[in-house]
């Protein structure tokens, strides 16, 4: 029996990029939470329009870290799926990841660099500092990621509490994984294709974000990062109706 599932997607002006985005979830998937940015393009009018099921949320913060943890706070499903606004995760790739979840991972990653995975975004220099930051993470944690910095992820909701989402930026992918090495989840990376941006532009900055992923590593490594931010959970806005279909 297929686990209940939450996909959380943070947005910040993807109004252009939600309907092929939202169009690609599976029917069967029960949840899914936008977390808007406060966006001045519609956003969150073209994601109802486009998915009248859809459960908006005010994002508390800033950053797309932020915008994560706030969705996770609010995700009922019994599996969480990270996805992208921008359409450059495939939603369509979801199976594989349920699959790996079901077969004993508690949380899923995708990879870029295994067989049948790839990217149309993957500068010269994207590469080399992901290859640079996932080899200096396998060195410190002893773990054998292929591919640190992408954050097409699924996970257990029980495992939350063990991956504790508090910082704010990019650098939020690289503390999960991170995390669940501490914690010693069965991690399992899976293939998946990483598509160029439908619309608009990307916020990635390669230095100064390549510079907080850097810091999150010798942080968690040395244990010199202070007093985490705790994220409360926002109300949703409009109350969702009902919970999960029981069939």
């Amino acid at each position: 029996m297929r686990p209940t599932v939450s996909v959380v997607i943070p947005a910040l002006n993807e109004a252009a990029n939600l309907p092929h985005v939202l169009a690609e979830i599976p029917e069967w998937v029960c949840e899914v939470i936008l977390v808007d940015g406060a966006s001045t393009d519609g956003t969150a009018e073209i994601a109802r329009r486009v998915m009248p099921s859809v459960k908006l949320v005010e994002q508390p913060g800033r950053g797309k870290g932020d915008a994560l943890a706030a969705g996770f706070a609010l995700a009922q499903g019994e599996v969480i799926v990270m996805l992208d606004a921008d359409g450059s995760t495939n939603a369509g790739e979801i199976p594989r990841f349920i699959d790996a979840l079901t077969a004993g991972a508690d949380l899923v990653k995708g990879s870029r660099n295994l067989p049948g995975g790839g990217s149309d975004d993957f500068t010269w220099l994207r590469s080399q500092g992901n290859s640079f930051l996932t080899a200096l993470v396998n060195l410190a944690f002893g773990t054998r990621y292929s591919d640190l910095c992408y954050g097409y992820m699924a996970f257990w909701r029980r495992s939350v509490d063990h991956l504790r989402p508090d910082r704010d930026g990019f650098e939020i992918e690289t503390l999960l994984t991170i995390r669940a090495a501490q914690a010693r989840l069965a991690v399992v990376e899976v293939p998946s294709y990483e598509r160029r941006r439908l619309h608009g532009s990307s916020r990635l900055n390669v230095i100064r974000d390549g510079l907080r992923i850097l810091r999150v590593i010798v942080e968690e490594r040395f244990g010199t990062f202070s007093a985490p931010r705790r994220v409360a959970a926002p109300d949703l806005t409009p109350q969702p109706e009902g919970g999960f279909p029981t069939d």
